[in-house]
């Protein structure tokens, strides 16, 4: 290893092996998601799952691995990122196990919250063991790209993978697929990455992780409960109770003296820019990934594995553009580079607000790719600058902070874009009995039962309840993307 320009260090052959193996957490940051959204179908037949607990299937995990990211970053820096990373992969492997052999939806929930749990040991390592591997500030922005590029990689793998395991096999060995990838990390890993921790020897505070914990959860259900069923009591009640848990936590972090987040790093415009923008550009992608799932099998009657296909040019848009993002960031600011690719998405959300049931899939898929493409360089660059903006010895701070804004602005996308298309399709759907008018997945199986006039009645409007629904959604991503780009451009406009 030889010394950079700047002093830093320049990575060699070791390095760039250990970044290999790193990769295959990364990968299953998406994989694990993105499985899941294509089993949702076949969940929702064999286990008579209702909507609200197909929503939770999804973002249980994604909210246990949101409210846990900031707990697990703190005890990486206390016992060694390379432990937590293995350890976690241990508990992944056993616990999808238990989720594909789940034999009712609550167990499957409540699997799938703990799965969250463990996930949150893995990208804040992944994250964390980069830049310690990759101090040169080029060859960070490239390796961080490159990570970013095999979160999306997932994206294209998992459907074309998992829709083939789903015509083949039952839905559970969508869950068994991540397990492989963690065996390999953790017979590889050992040998591959170097252990890495804080000097000083640091007690977790726990009631700090219990504080962030609550208040993720109980925001989280507010939100959901909000969009699906209107401001009623318990609602309100639990998004306060969370608002307040937040207030608290924010306070007690300021006295701390070794805090779980490190709220000084957002006293830079830049480091809470760039974090606002990747906490918006994954909500409106995972949100969006989760409702194109449910349309391509529900609406257009695809197979899993024909899904998975249509679903592939998007991911390549995000490897595409992450890639490339690195490059032109060189001579190009990284503002002009996020504000021009959320831009673009926001040119697709608009195309997605055409789509109707008749509509042909060439141009979904577009739209989606204009999507992909745009967020691409938003991920890739964002999570450089805020890396890459935290002064030295808190990198490690910064890199929790880079997991976890992806990871929550995944779930809240998923639960508030999922909530909202929940909501129009039952308000399209009130005058329709029986449990059709709660989701498209019902619709779909009450329709088999029906003689086929009644059936075709039933499925042509549930469909379109859906897709009108789901145009309002990403009404309310383009909007997000457009106020973002503004934001991009005005912050972040310098190098």
């Amino acid at each position: 290893m030889a010394l950079g320009t700047t002093g830093s260090r320049v990575a060699g052959r070791r390095e760039w092996l250990g970044l290999a193996v790193l990769l295959l957490p990364a990968l299953l940051a998406s994989l694990e998601l993105t499985i899941t959204h294509l089993a949702l179908p076949a969940i929702g037949r064999d286990l008579n799952v209702s909507s609200t607990q197909l929503l939770w299937i999804v973002d249980g995990y994604a909210f246990l691995l949101a409210g846990t990211l900031v707990v697990m970053g703190a005890l990486g820096d206390r016992i060694g990122r390379r432990r937590l990373l293995l350890g976690g992969a241990i508990a992944f492997s056993v616990l999808s196990t238990f989720a594909a052999y789940a034999p009712n939806p609550e167990i499957l929930v409540a699997t799938r919250a703990l799965l969250g749990v463990a996930g949150a040991t893995l990208m804040p390592s992944v994250l964390a063991l980069t830049t310690a591997l990759f101090t040169e500030p080029r060859q960070r922005t490239q390796a961080v790209g490159i990570v970013i590029a095999a979160v999306s990689a997932g994206t294209a793998i998992g459907p074309l993978v998992g829709g083939w395991l789903l015509d083949h096999f039952w839905w559970g060995s969508a869950f068994l697929l991540p397990i492989p990838l963690m065996l390999v990390l953790v017979v590889i890993g050992p040998a591959t990455l170097p252990e890495h921790k804080e000097p000083t020897e640091r007690r977790l505070d726990l009631p700090s992780a219990a504080l962030s914990i609550a208040a993720v959860l109980a925001t989280v259900y507010g939100l959901k409960k909000i969009a699906a069923a209107g401001p009623d009591l318990p609602a309100l009640a639990a998004l306060a109770a969370g608002l307040v848990l937040a207030a608290v936590s924010v306070r007690r972090q300021r006295r701390l003296a070794d805090p779980l987040i490190d709220l000084r790093l957002f006293s830079g415009p830049r480091f809470t820019a760039a974090t606002l923008t990747l906490v918006v550009g994954i909500f409106v992608l995972w949100g969006t990934n989760y409702a194109v799932a449910q349309h391509l099998q529900l609406v257009a009657g695809l197979d899993p594995l024909t899904a998975g296909l249509w679903t592939a040019p998007a991911a390549v848009g995000v490897i595409v553009g992450s890639l490339g993002a690195t490059r032109l960031a060189r001579t190009v600011p990284a503002g002009r580079i996020i504000g021009g690719g959320m831009l673009l998405s926001t040119a697709g959300f608009v195309t997605i607000t055409w789509i109707e049931p008749a509509t042909p899939l060439p141009l979904l898929a577009g739209a989606m790719v204009l999507v992909s493409a745009g967020l691409g360089p938003t991920m890739a660059l964002a999570t450089d600058i805020i890396v890459g903006s935290s002064p030295p010895g808190r990198t490690g701070a910064a890199s929790a902070i880079a997991s976890i804004a992806p990871q929550l602005g995944g779930g809240l996308g998923i639960a508030i874009l999922g909530s909202i298309i929940t909501a129009g399709y039952r308000a399209s759907m009130r005058n329709t009995t029986g449990s059709a008018a709660d989701n498209l997945t019902a619709a779909v199986t009450t329709a088999a039962t029906l003689p086929t006039t009644e059936a075709t009645a039933l499925l042509t409007a549930a469909r379109a309840a859906f897709t009108n629904a789901f145009s309002i959604s990403a009404l309310v991503a383009a909007a997000l993307t457009m106020l973002t780009a503004f934001a991009g451009f005005a912050v972040l406009r310098r190098q």
